[in-house]
């Protein structure tokens, strides 16, 4: 059921314009907001675009104060739409993430209206947006075997290691450059800073397991993966482990290999793999 602000005192109206837009302040989805309290979507923009220029007190009186804003509140509606449900390549930008300088520019191209990078800056967080690092999703995922395994898959292994008294553990590879920096390191301002290297780069490759409680098992190797190292790694694993393991693994053809299949066999339940849904690195603590 939508509410009619207009069926309501100034007072109390004025206090939904301030809540609403305090939460949205706090980090809070300005739609979430104003489903939640019952407005129609186009009010928070609305209200938001007046707080902007003349802040809290703007939102107690019928109208904002002072100069009309650069945008109005369906411009901010409309604005918050596009970002938070387009793609930038699908508005012919060059770039997949959304920059500052990229939604100044959609912003003059919409409603040819000029903002610094700064202003556009305040603008997004006032709209509840923030710069964040994106997740990368394969699109030759399988929504629907996610689902299965999260929601019937995993819970089966996890109440079969409760009955078996087993440690279920997440494992991968990985290959570490020696000339790959994650840091930063301090310097003169305008002077960029040489690290002297040697120009013989090398890499070691590494695979790993993870459990939930955060146990932490790895083996580094040189070369390619195969049936032989993978195995070592899995001996290595169960090594004088008490209780049985259970390994989940993404679907790499070593880890569903006959050798490596014959070894597990061996182990007498000692060790059983599971098998990620294609495609999956999000499900894979490990990652």
């Amino acid at each position: 059921m939508t509410i009619d602000g207009r069926k309501l005192n100034r007072d109390t109206l004025a206090d939904i314009r301030i809540q609403a837009v305090q939460r949205v302040e706090d980090g809070e989805s300005p739609e979430d907001v104003i489903d939640l309290l019952g407005f129609h979507r186009s009010n928070i923009y609305r209200w938001i675009a007046r707080y902007r220029e003349g802040g809290f007190e703007a939102l107690r009186k019928k109208s904002a104060a002072g100069k009309e804003p650069k945008l109005n509140g369906k411009q901010m509606e409309k604005l918050y739409q596009i970002i938070t449900s387009k793609n930038p390549l699908q508005l012919d930008f060059e770039f997949a993430l959304w920059t500052r300088s990229m939604i100044r520019a959609l912003i003059q191209k919409q409603f040819d209206v000029r903002l610094s990078d700064v202003s556009v800056g305040r603008l997004l967080r006032k709209l509840g947006l923030s710069p964040q690092k994106p997740l990368y999703r394969a699109y030759q995922r399988d929504e629907e075997k996610v689902n299965v395994w999260k929601e019937k898959a995993y819970p089966e292994i996890k109440k079969l290691a409760k009955q078996k008294k087993a440690t279920i553990y997440f494992g991968d590879e990985a290959s570490v450059r020696s000339d790959h920096h994650y840091g930063t390191t301090w310097s003169l301002v305008g002077k960029t800073p040489v690290i002297e290297t040697t120009g013989a780069r090398f890499s070691v490759q590494m695979v790993s397991a993870v459990s939930a409680k955060g146990s932490f098992r790895f083996m580094t190797f040189e070369g390619r993966m195969n049936g032989e190292r993978f195995i070592e790694f899995l001996k290595q694993l169960i090594y004088k482990q008490p209780k049985p393991i259970f390994l989940i693994l993404d679907g790499h053809p070593v880890h569903k290999s006959k050798k490596v299949t014959d070894f597990v066999e061996t182990t007498k339940g000692k060790l059983r793999l599971f098998i990620l849904p294609p495609y999956s690195p999000h499900l894979n603590p490990d990652e």
